[in-house]
Formats: C-alpha cells, sequence, structure tokens
C-alpha cells in the first residue's frame, strides 16, 4: 500500500522535478499536491491530510520550519529537502529525522521511500510534540555558533570557535582544531566557503579558509602576505583576496 505524499517548495522546476522522480523511481510514494508556499501547504495538507510531506525549508515569508510550528497536531512523517548544509539541517541526523540534500540523488530518494513506508504507523515515528521541540531547538541563535563534518562514522558537531582553519586536500577538506586535533571532511572547500557564517571564517586562498574571529593573530607582509593565527601558523592571503580580507578585519 502506497503513501499520500504532498511537495512543499517555492522553486516551480524543484517541485516538478521531485514529482517526477518519486513517480518515476518511488512507486510506492503517490505525489497528490504541490505547493509553492507555507500558505498554500497548510491549505493542501487540511483538504488532503496526506501521509508525508517533502518540505523544503528555505522558503520566502515562512520557511518550512514555520510552517511546522503552525501546525499543532500533524499526524504526517516529514522529509526535509534543503540546499544548505548547516549544523541544525545535519542535527536531522542525530534525531532520527530525515531530510534530503539537494541536488536530489535517485538512491536518495528510493531509501527515503523504504524507510517512510518501514516507519509509516510504527512506533519509530516522531512524534508531534518531540517534532515541533526539535523545530525549536533548531531554530535558536546557538545553532549557527557550530557547524557540522562528515566523517565515516556520521558527523561531528563542532562549535566555531574550536576550529582554527581548513584546509583543502583535493577533493576534500582537513579541518584544523584549537585541540591539536584535524579531521577529513569528504566535502571540499567550496561548500564550507558557501555554509560557514562569513562573519566568523574567510577563504584567504583558493585552498584555505581561517577562522578570522577567534583565532587570527596577526597579519604580516614580512614573508609575503600572510595571516598569522593564534598558534603561530602562517596561512597564505591571495592578492586577488587581499583587500578584501584587509577591509574585513578592518571592521573588527
Amino acid at each position: 500500500m502506497g503513501l499520500r505524499a504532498i511537495v512543499v517548495d517555492d522553486e516551480l522546476n524543484a517541485r516538478n522535478n521531485l514529482k517526477l522522480m518519486l513517480d518515476e523511481y518511488c512507486p510506492e510514494i503517490e505525489v497528490i499536491e504541490l505547493a509553492e508556499s507555507a500558505e498554500e501547504a497548510r491549505l493542501a495538507i487540511e483538504k488532503t491530510d496526506p501521509e508525508v510531506v517533502f518540505l523544503d525549508i528555505a522558503m520566502p515569508n515562512e520557511d518550512g520550519f514555520s510552517l511546522l510550528k503552525s501546525i499543532p497536531d500533524p499526524k504526517f512523517s516529514v522529509v526535509f529537502t534543503t540546499a544548505y548544509n548547516e549544523f541544525a539541517l545535519k542535527a536531522f541526523k542525530a534525531n532520527a529525522l530525515d531530510y534530503i540534500e539537494k541536488p536530489i540523488s535517485i538512491e536518495d530518494l528510493q531509501n527515503t521511500a523504504k524507510k517512510l513506508l518501514k516507519m509509516h504507523g510504527s512506533s519509530d515515528q516522531r512524534s508531534p510534540k518531540e517534532l515541533n521541540q526539535f523545530i525549536e531547538e533548531v531554530m535558536e541563535p546557538k545553532a549557527i555558533d557550530r557547524i557540522s563534518i562528515p566523517t565515516r562514522d556520521g558527523y561531528l558537531i563542532l562549535k566555531n570557535e574550536e576550529i582554527l582553519h581548513l584546509e583543502a586536500s583535493d577533493n576534500y577538506t582537513m579541518i584544523y582544531l584549537s585541540s591539536g586535533k584535524r579531521h577529513l571532511s569528504s566535502k571540499n572547500i567550496k561548500v564550507y566557503e558557501k555554509n560557514l557564517d562569513e562573519t566568523v571564517f574567510f577563504r584567504t586562498h583558493k585552498s584555505h579558509i581561517i577562522n578570522i574571529k577567534h583565532h587570527l593573530k596577526e597579519f604580516s607582509r614580512t614573508e609575503g602576505n600572510v595571516a598569522i593565527l593564534t598558534t603561530g601558523k602562517c596561512i597564505p592571503v591571495s592578492r586577488r583576496k587581499l583587500t578584501s580580507f584587509l577591509n574585513h578585519i578592518n571592521t573588527f
């Protein structure tokens, strides 16, 4: 027996593409409605009583979190769909909530469909109270002071202040910590540049991102243009980044 689903996304192509993928590769999921906003989604949920909602988080006017909080007793399973890769989203995995990272792969979607069928109606399903409690936690400002590092065994959650700098290593990224430890991430450095808090981190070079808020000690031209960290390590600042870097640190 299949599950009836609603797809909520403010982007037309994203809505249609997800529906096409579900129709073709996940016949156990029947898409019965498409919604482009939280307001449309509320009406669709009330009208159709779906068993699953594929929900985009970052929508204008009212995001996916706010939509869920506005529904006092949701009866459906939620699969978050998002292009973001921040602490709050990675925390979904740690809290047994499911999300699919855009661009959505067929394999991820099929695995999610199987999980939904298995969990539907079982005691493993997250209760409305637990879901709303989690949403309140991840919506707190403190959530943005952390990032997640994908490891072989899962995800390592780190506070921004723990991170000294990041260095590109082919398609991977080495994360250096103030404790002296380091971790190799399977994500490339561009992903971190896009998702890290720009008031805390700065990409000084094609291969380096430094923590300017917590661990930048000084800037020196003696050995070329280098940022010197609190540990004494020197990180190059490229000519292309120099003006932007100096303007950035002069705002402190």
